[in-house]
């Protein structure tokens, strides 16, 4: 039995455990944190969730510890890493990086709390019963950005007017990967658009979407809502720019790393209500009363720099509706 196969096993019998052993556990408690991405990724958001964690009376390297497991986009890791944290006995997972990571460790435990920040419907994903009564050992944040790839089409029309073709970037490992292109592909009819879908997961497989593009030669891209673009963020933003595309995401980290717009959840909020969920439970409360909370503060980020370096004038009336600006 090689090590992979032995974490398995081992993982599989911790799974097992009552719920009753993680809140009996003597000394310091332990929560293992798993992301699809990368730690230097993600430390923004960890530190958020190290916030909220602080404001449910728990301290990092004091009265709690924490244990990362990262799969640096590559998913097919996460049952892996969820089995080697259930071996160190987390008193609670949380999961970053999509429904994925969360879907994941559920699949794996039944007994382990699972507190999930999750961009797409978390009942339609099957990781909750409903957002008010999860049941059984799964909450969480719930983000909604994925329903928002529509929208996000919309505006960038607004900011492009004379665009007639707009390409969306999309993932087939995203659960409602489908669906969502769907959304997009109505919203883009709606509006005259003609829609060019490019998918790709991996970084070779964006390359290789970015060539389409390059060939294409499309007035603007739209990014899908995924955790795995989130993790590849510098290469597509990088991408875009190499081509001269406009685009618009999902996060304000993509403008910050030189991209168009984004518009999208609050996502310092969303970990840090992550983070205070995940105190809560240690503290004693079990995921299935805690309801799923929802991230309802949108955001628009636009990047002035980058719209000149694309020879777009942002109209005034738009930018009275932008909350942050980036020069």
């Amino acid at each position: 039995m090689d090590r992979r196969q032995a974490i398995g096993a081992i993982g599989a019998l911790s799974a097992v455990a009552p719920f009753t052993a993680f809140a009996q556990q003597s000394g310091t408690p332990l929560i293992g944190f798993l992301g699809t991405g990368s730690a230097a990724e993600r430390a923004g958001m960890v530190g958020r969730f190290q916030k909220g964690l602080r404001e449910g009376g728990y301290v990092p390297g004091k009265n709690v510890r924490i244990e990362y497991r990262w799969a640096d986009g590559h998913y097919e890791r996460l049952p892996d890493l969820v089995a080697d944290l259930i071996e160190r006995k987390v008193a609670v997972i949380a999961t970053s990086g999509g429904a994925q990571s969360a879907l994941a460790a559920k699949a794996r435990t039944s007994t382990v709390p699972i507190v999930f920040i999750s961009a797409s419907d978390p009942v339609k994903t099957g990781l909750v019963a409903s957002l008010s009564r999860p049941g059984g050992n799964v909450t969480g944040v719930a983000s909604i950005a994925t329903m928002l790839d529509a929208k996000r089409l919309e505006i960038l029309c607004e900011l492009l007017p004379r665009a007639k073709t707009i390409a969306y970037l999309a993932s087939p490992k995203e659960p409602r990967n489908e669906a969502t292109t769907a959304e997009v592909r109505a919203a883009a009819e709606a509006k005259g658009i003609r829609l060019q879908v490019v998918t790709a997961t991996e970084a070779a497989e964006i390359d290789a979407a970015f060539e389409q593009l390059r060939k294409a030669k499309p007035n603007a891209l739209l990014v899908a809502t995924t955790g795995v673009f989130t993790t590849r963020r510098e290469q597509i933003v990088a991408r875009a720019a190499r081509h001269g595309i406009p685009a618009s995401y999902h996060r304000r980290e993509f403008v910050a790393d030189g991209g168009l717009m984004s518009y999208g959840p609050d996502y310092d909020d969303v970990y840090r209500m992550q983070g205070l969920y995940t105190a809560r439970i240690l503290k004693g409360e079990k995921p299935a009363d805690l309801p799923v909370s929802q991230e309802t503060r949108i955001v628009l980020v636009v990047n002035l720099k980058t719209a000149k370096a694309l020879g777009i004038q942002v109209p005034r009336d738009f930018l009275q509706r932008v909350d942050e600006v980036i020069q």
